[in-house]
């Protein structure tokens, strides 16, 4: 633990010491346990470093459920909680707007940080250009958890970084979670492609809410034509311009399907359905966070399953 983090932890503790004494008489404190503190933005990273740490160590994650990552902001309590992070695990990539000022502190502040995002072979893509993804310029894409294999390597990196920099915990028992849940991540893998087989290859074309989905289209041989918002953030909004340019794309290639996040709004998609006559399916999926536990997509192997067989039902019906 570096001494920037230390000192943090002593600030975070005298306040909580200042609280304790000036509480009512009676009400109580709890102690410090100073159980090592991993500290995630997102909560499908959050999920995967669960997976990963196990009761090694306290993760908290600071995306609620069915939040966009886009917009998110924090608490000052939570901001407080990455600077006394033993390590902060996050996307990067500028999925998380409102937050990487936040991340960026804590490291100026001493605090391990990894950029998962960065560390999985990233994408770019060119905004508006059907096709999606590919290895020019243009900006980074930061959906990189759409491909498993992707993730199989940012999670073993986050566990080698939660040895390096977390201590007290375990390496052997975080070298095995991470060994068990890479076989998960593998065998994942293995069932989109056999499920995505079903899918003729004609058929095999993407429109998104924005562009989302470029890495599983990368890994899994499909094409992407375009996105109602032509950008890689829900911040951004599509001119009139942008959407009949997406419905051209849509008649060329016979594509009248149009996959939504759930945890976005509808509207633009149904923008969409309106300008090309009603003709079209509008298809929800977990792109972007998972759900509370038992609402479709708990948990990341949970969302990639549920996503994929979606998918699948949606361009292999009539």
């Amino acid at each position: 633990m570096s001494a920037g983090v230390r000192a943090a932890r002593g600030r975070a503790l005298l306040l909580s010491l200042v609280t304790c004494f000036t509480a009512a008489a009676g009400a109580g404190c709890a102690g410090d346990d100073e159980r090592p503190q991993v500290v995630v933005t997102t909560n499908i990273l959050g999920d995967i470093t669960r997976e990963l740490v196990g009761d090694q160590a306290d993760v908290s994650v600071l995306m609620k459920p069915d939040a966009d990552p886009h917009s998110f902001g924090l608490s000052a309590v939570q901001a407080a909680e990455l600077e006394n992070a033993d390590l902060v695990v996050y996307n990067g990539l500028g999925l998380e707007e409102n937050v990487l000022r936040h991340v960026a502190a804590a490291r100026e502040s001493g605090v391990a940080t990894f950029a998962a995002g960065e560390a999985a072979d990233p994408l770019t893509f060119h905004p508006g250009d059907e096709g999606g993804p590919d290895d020019g310029a243009g900006e980074p894409d930061p959906h990189f958890w759409t491909d498993p294999d992707r993730v199989r390597k940012a999670a073993g990196l986050i566990a080698a970084r939660v040895v390096e920099h977390v201590d007290g915990v375990n390496e052997k028992v975080i070298r095995d979670n991470a060994a068990r849940y890479d076989d998960q991540l593998a065998d994942l893998a293995t069932w989109m492609e056999q499920s995505f087989a079903d899918i003729p290859k004609a058929r095999r074309a993407l429109v998104t809410n924005h562009h989302v989905f470029g890495y599983l289209a990368d890994r899994f041989d499909f094409r992407v034509i375009g996105a109602v918002i032509p950008s890689g953030t829900t911040l951004a909004s599509p001119s009139s311009s942008d959407l009949r340019s997406l419905t051209q794309a849509m008649e060329k290639a016979d594509v009248r399907t149009v996959f939504a996040d759930t945890s976005q709004p509808t509207r633009l998609a149904e923008v969409l359905r309106q300008e090309m006559g009603g003709d079209v399916d509008v298809v929800p999926l977990y792109s972007e966070s998972l759900t509370e536990k038992g609402q479709g997509a708990g948990t990341y192997l949970e969302m990639m399953r549920a996503n994929t067989s979606a998918t699948t039902e949606a361009l292999t019906g009539d």
